[in-house]
This record gives C-alpha cells, sequence and structure tokens, in this order.
C-alpha cells in the first residue's frame, strides 16, 4: 500500500466509527472549506488544509512522500526517539519497515489535540445531554488542554524520522473510536448486570485478559462491584480527559457506569460525588484494541505488521 493510502484507510475507519455519524462531520467539513475560502492569501498559508478532508486534527502523516509504498510497518502507543531508533535498527538488520506508525500523536498532531475534544459533546448527547450544555463544558476544557500542550516541545520525534529518512504518522482518534464502538458493542451483547459483570466482561477479551496478567488490567474505582451497573457508557474517545462538570450532567442523563481508560483525581471525586460507577479499562490496553482493529485491515490489504512501545498485538481477522 502507499502512505497515502493507509492514512486515508485510517481516517475512513474512524469516520464510520465517529459517534458524530458521517452526516454531520460532513457538514463540518463543508464549513471548514467555507471558512478557508474566506481567508486573505496570507491566512491562507498557514491554515492546515487537511482539515479540509479529515476531520481527526490528531491523525496526520508527519514525515515521509505519500506517494512511497509501505511493505512493513511497526506500530507502538508512543512513538518516540528511541522506537524510531529501533525501527531503523531493525531495518539495518533486514526487517521490511518503511513507515513508524504511532498511536499518541506527535508533532502538529499533538499541537492541535485540543481540536478533536468538540467530539466528547456529541456522545455525551446521544446519552441526554444537551448539546449546549456539552459545547460550552468542553469548550473552556479544550482550551484548557491547548495551554497545557503549547510550551510542549512537539516535534522531537518528528525531527528524529526526518533525520534517519523514516515515514511517521500517528492515528489517534480513529482508533480510539474503533475501540469505543467495539467495547459498547461487545457490552450491549454481552449485558453485564453488576459493576464487577463490566470487569469480568471486559476480561474475556483478549488485550485486557493479558494487560491483568502485568498488573494494567481492568479495575474499579468508583464504586462497588456488586452495586448494579446501570446503563453503560464508554468513554474513550475524544482526544484526552473532558471537564469534571461532565459528571453531573452524565449522572443526570441516567448514565450509572462510566467505562474509562484512565480518569484523573478531579472526575474520580465527582463521580463519587454523583454515584457514578467508574471501571477504568487500562490506558494501554484499551488504546492496543483500537490500534488492533485497524491494524488488521492493514494486514489484510498484504502490509507486513511488528507492534511495540507497549502494544499488545491481538488479530482477530
Amino acid at each position: 500500500m502507499k502512505l497515502k493510502d493507509i492514512y486515508k484507510l485510517a481516517i475512513t475507519a474512524g469516520i464510520e466509527a465517529d459517534p458524530r455519524g458521517k452526516k454531520l462531520i460532513k457538514e463540518q467539513l463543508a464549513k471548514k472549506a467555507v471558512a478557508f475560502k474566506k481567508l486573505d492569501e496570507d491566512e491562507k498559508d498557514f491554515f492546515d488544509e487537511e482539515k479540509l478532508e479529515n476531520p481527526f486534527a490528531d491523525t496526520r502523516v508527519l514525515a515521509g512522500d505519500p506517494e512511497m509504498e509501505i511493505r512493513g510497518l511497526i506500530a507502538g502507543i508512543d512513538m518516540e526517539g528511541p522506537e524510531i531508533l529501533l525501527a531503523d535498527r531493525l531495518r539495518e538488520k533486514g526487517a521490511a519497515i518503511d513507515l513508524v506508525m504511532a498511536h499518541h500523536p506527535e508533532g502538529k498532531a499533538l499541537a492541535a489535540l485540543h481540536d478533536v475534544m468538540s467530539l466528547q459533546a456529541d456522545l455525551w448527547h446521544q446519552y441526554g445531554v444537551p448539546l449546549n450544555v456539552g459545547d460550552s463544558l468542553m469548550d473552556r476544557r479544550a482550551k484548557e488542554v491547548q495551554r497545557a500542550l503549547s510550551p510542549v516541545n512537539h516535534n522531537r520525534a518528528v525531527d528524529a524520522a526526518q533525520s534517519l529518512e523514516m515515514a511517521l504518522m500517528c492515528v489517534h482518534t480513529p482508533a480510539d473510536n474503533l475501540v469505543s464502538i467495539f467495547l459498547q458493542n461487545h457490552f450491549a451483547k454481552e449485558d453485564p448486570n453488576t459493576v464487577d459483570d463490566v470487569v469480568k466482561t471486559l476480561k474475556t477479551i483478549p488485550e485486557y485478559s493479558q494487560a491483568s496478567r502485568l498488573n494494567a488490567g481492568p479495575r474499579i474505582v468508583v464504586g462497588a462491584g456488586n452495586k448494579r451497573a446501570g446503563r453503560i457508557m464508554v468513554m474513550m474517545t475524544g482526544g484526552t480527559g473532558g471537564p469534571e462538570e461532565s459528571i453531573e450532567k452524565l449522572a443526570s442523563a441516567g448514565v450509572g457506569t462510566l467505562v474509562e481508560m484512565h480518569i484523573d483525581e478531579k472526575l474520580k471525586k465527582k463521580a463519587e460525588e454523583h454515584h457514578v460507577n467508574v471501571i477504568v479499562a487500562g490506558h494501554i490496553a484499551s488504546d492496543s484494541v483500537g490500534m488492533n482493529l485497524l491494524l488488521d485491515q492493514l494486514e489484510n490489504k498484504g502490509v507486513e505488521i511488528r507492534t511495540c512501545s507497549g502494544l499488545i498485538r491481538i488479530k482477530r481477522s
């Protein structure tokens, strides 16, 4: 496959699994196109034109010729300087590695992580939180994330890849969308009753089972195992953790149990206050599920797959 085709496949897979739906995404892309046309010529020079076709600002080709043929790739959760050196060393030893694929964003994709967070408001809306409330809460939180990321040295890994003439891309929200819908469908099928049942159901999934053996598997952080789970919401997409005020709104909307990749102390305390059960499924295990669902599609098209950096490779196809 060509690098550009791998990129397009990732975007398409992300859109297919996106909670906003294709119609809304198409409308949002159209609005960006209109806004782009209205810019002055000097402003257009600084506009990221990928935004006109790709709704995921945290997913980008960061290094490499889009037309290059990719025989094989090495994928991982965090692919930074050490992992890029590893890829180059394996390539020296004869491995068919033409591309480094990161899950977590690097370069300009990391700098724009806040741009994808509005997705969370659409997900909350599916559970009964009004869009105007979700948009207001998320706008403040996204600005916090933007400020927190602004001092980061975003381009270190990109510079390393370019120096070694290695293609580099990151696939963040598309993979998170894939794991989110996978787990929501899994819970709908298994219909766990108690909070303990939710954890047990997660552990039937190979990535979470293996993570449990590494002391990094699913665990209850708010609530008790014998409590009824109620309505289960998987909250694993939309860039990074949302605002603490969202917990109260989701509780009022009828969410009984949140299944998260990770949760900070402020959100945890809010969940305790509003009697929402919280299960942390595991960050790296959850990221692995999403990436595996994408990597399976690439492997089916003849791309050789290697993994590192914590990615628990499980094949489903």
